[in-house]
């Protein structure tokens, strides 16, 4: 058995959400063999009893893009305009702005005593 043909590809072109402290979401461009891309989107999820997370992936090719794109933002309007109209959204940009500033500030200091000459 070739184990090559189950080489994980590479990325092109990669995001990355980090989405509370067990959830993380991956946005990912991938080439494939015949020089063609495609995008894949993953939810990676840590578990209390397992060390390896769970993951689930979508696949979406480029003759999908635009249906995809669209039906997502329409998904999206109806939620935030009819389902929650005065629910603030950026809320958790807020908490992980903040969460962000207090982590590097406790590890400012670790930054600096890499920096000292021993």
């Amino acid at each position: 058995m070739d184990h090559r043909s189950f080489k994980r590809q590479d990325s092109v072109y990669s995001s990355k959400i980090k989405a509370g402290k067990r959830r993380t979401y991956f946005i990912d461009v991938k080439q494939t063999k015949g020089n063609d891309y495609y995008i894949t989107l993953t939810e990676s999820t840590k578990k209390f009893n397992s060390e390896s997370p769970e993951r689930h992936k979508i696949f979406l090719y480029k003759e999908d893009i635009n249906r995809f794109l669209s039906a997502l933002q329409e998904t999206i309007d109806h939620v935030k305009n009819n389902l929650m109209p005065d629910y603030d959204f950026d809320e958790f940009a807020k908490r992980q702005e903040e969460l962000e500033r207090e982590y590097n500030a406790r590890h400012e200091h670790d930054d600096d005593r890499d920096n000292i000459d021993w």
